[in-house]
């Protein structure tokens, strides 16, 4: 990953990746409050932006998965004599497969919990210029097909600040 996009989608990953206190960790400490929550860890984080049709067709899909990227980039120069000096919007998005309905819905939920979770942990400098202030949305899609029979895929959205 090259550039200032690619350096901040590699720090969300790694956040999101983290053995201790990751999206995985949070699941785990979820399902450990709750028994009746049956949704297993994610499968798969990368940092890419790709269709679920071209997903599923390439064999790159493997469900939970969390796909990071950088969706817009703003230099508004706040602090002059830097080089980038703006805000960073990132999503990750989260897509879950199943075979049947009603296991989808509250899975999808799950993770998406697990992620905004960390993401208020995660408030402050996160280093090399990157400043997460807090803050994000979050908008779910219908289900639709694909994956194992079924696909619903939810966007957490959030900007973070820039300063090289």
């Amino acid at each position: 990953m090259a550039g200032i996009s690619g350096m901040v989608t590699g720090a969300v990953l790694s956040k999101l990746t983290a053995s201790h206190d990751g999206v995985n960790a949070r699941i785990g400490a979820i399902r450990s409050a709750d028994p009746s929550i049956t949704a297993p860890g994610i499968r798969s984080a990368s940092p890419i932006h790709v269709s679920v049709e071209i997903a599923d067709k390439s064999g790159h899909a493997h469900y939970p998965a969390l796909l990071v990227y950088c969706d817009k980039l703003s230099n508004v120069l706040k602090e002059k004599f830097r080089r980038f000096s703006g805000r960073a919007r990132m999503t990750v998005e989260v897509r879950n497969s199943a075979d049947r309905l009603e296991l989808l819905d509250s899975g999808t939920d799950v993770y998406v919990d697990a992620v905004c979770a960390l993401l208020d942990d995660s408030r402050g400098d996160w280093g090399s210029g990157l400043f997460y202030g807090g803050g994000y949305e979050v908008a779910y899609e219908p289900i639709a097909r694909g994956g194992r029979n079924f696909l619903q895929r939810a966007r957490v959205v959030f900007e973070v600040e820039i300063s090289r």
